[in-house]
């Protein structure tokens, strides 16, 4: 799409602090983070939203998914098990999809989010 920042970004375009990628998928650090991790994971292929996807995304929204704890891994946000069986630590994902669910950009994105929980206060 020609005038989707997240294909530029996908295409080297518009610079970006990129963490992972591969042939389908590109994460990369949000410029405005809502927590001290807080990532975007992307498709290369473009998506306006989730509900755009069909079957034949299956794999990438899979893939997506997958990477999360990875990436979550991978910047200090895994969740640790504790001898009481509890867990410490952890991470958020997060799909927007449409103006009422909160999304802003018009290309499938996941965020991934850790450390400080800023959304404690939003319950």
């Amino acid at each position: 799409m020609d005038n989707c920042i997240f294909c530029k970004i996908a295409a080297k375009q518009i610079p970006s602090s990129i963490v992972y990628e591969d042939d389908e998928l590109l994460a990369f650090k949000d410029i405005n983070p809502a927590a001290p991790v807080h990532l975007l994971v992307i498709p290369k292929i473009h998506l306006d939203t989730l509900s755009s996807a069909q079957a034949e995304h299956q794999a990438v929204l899979g893939k997506m998914l997958a990477l999360a704890p990875k990436l979550a891994s991978d910047h200090g946000c895994a969740p640790i098990q504790q001898a009481d069986g509890r867990y410490n630590g952890g991470y958020k994902t997060l799909i927007n999809t449409g103006a009422d669910g909160g999304q802003e950009v018009y290309h499938l994105h996941m965020h991934v989010i850790g450390g400080s929980q800023p959304w404690r206060g939003q319950r």
